[in-house]
């Protein structure tokens, strides 16, 4: 009809043996289909910002997904030098540093959390990480590796001690590994807020050895203020989101923003707060390239990965 001459019609995924990953990301823009349409759309902008030149790219993520196998998306990701700066929670220094020698199991959030604490299992989610695969193998490495770093440097920014951890994991599963092999920065703004940081804390108790902070702040600034264009791919929310914002604002914005998140906006959280509301602060520009899809990170990321792979040579 035509009324109807200047829309789109929906169209029929159609999925077969040879069907690809970028194929059916492809289907799911043309399927209309709720948030896979936005799967689309924002797989679309992280392709035009990692091809766009000098532009300074962010991945922020938080430690959660790092216990699951979400974990080797994550490091895929940063061994193909995709993005320049990674902004995360500690955390994730404790998760993929206790991965390296002992296992995570599988559960389920049904599970007795009582009975759970009896045995020394800790539940994150439907992933069981027993007390020897989380704090005593922690605890043990860190010990060993702040020694070590200890008897050649007695201050580091946050990115700094992790390229000191990933030199002496020498795992290539690790991402931290990955981060120090590829000159990464990975900040850590609440270095101390995990059993990495415990460790931190507990050594310098007799030993004058201090994070550093501000040194991380004195790059970011060093980075963005050098930046023509930005943009950052942002899983979930909490102190790794704002902080990937907050420093865009000194350039007026970010130029790309993608977020993947499970949050609500209604509540007023950093967390839920949706793009829009990042424009009001000049964390985002008016003009940007921006989507949210309200999807959970275990799902999204493997989508993303495969889509992009497809459709972008690695920086290698």
């Amino acid at each position: 009809m035509k009324k109807f001459k200047n829309l789109k019609p929906i169209k029929d995924m159609k999925i077969d043996k040879k069907t690809t990953v970028n194929n059916l990301v492809k289907q799911m823009f043309g399927s209309g289909g709720f948030t896979a349409k936005k799967l689309a759309v924002g797989i679309d902008i992280l392709e035009r910002m990692l091809k766009e030149k000098d532009c300074l790219n962010f991945l922020s993520f938080p430690a959660c997904i790092i216990a699951t196998g979400t974990r080797g998306i994550i490091k895929e990701m940063v061994k193909r030098k995709m993005f320049d700066v990674l902004i995360t929670t500690c955390g994730t220094l404790d998760h993929d540093l206790a991965r390296v020698w002992k296992d995570y199991y599988h559960g389920s959030f049904l599970m007795n959390d009582r009975e759970l604490h009896k045995k020394g299992i800790n539940r994150l989610g439907n992933i069981l990480i027993p007390n020897e695969s989380y704090g005593l193998i922690i605890e043990e490495k860190m010990k060993e590796f702040l020694e070590e770093i200890y008897s050649d440097k007695k201050e580091l920014a946050s990115y700094e001690l992790v390229w000191e951890i990933g030199k002496r994991i020498k795992n290539q599963d690790s991402i931290l590994y990955w981060s120090y092999k590829n000159k990464i920065p990975m900040i850590i703004p609440g270095i101390t807020d995990g059993a990495v940081g415990y460790q931190i804390w507990q050594f310098s108790q007799d030993h004058d050895f201090k994070i550093n902070v501000l040194k991380d702040e004195q790059l970011m600034s060093d980075l963005v203020w050098n930046a023509k264009k930005s943009g950052a791919l942002i899983i979930g929310g909490g102190i790794s989101k704002h902080h990937t914002i907050w420093w865009n604002q000194f350039k007026d914005g970010l130029d790309y923003a993608v977020y993947v998140t499970t949050a609500v906006e209604w509540d007023g959280s950093l967390s839920g707060a949706r793009p829009r509301e990042a424009i009001s602060w000049g964390k985002i520009k008016e003009k940007a390239k921006l989507v949210i899809i309200e999807e959970d990170a275990t799902i999204a990321l493997p989508i993303i990965l495969g889509s992009i792979l497809d459709r972008i040579k690695s920086k290698n």
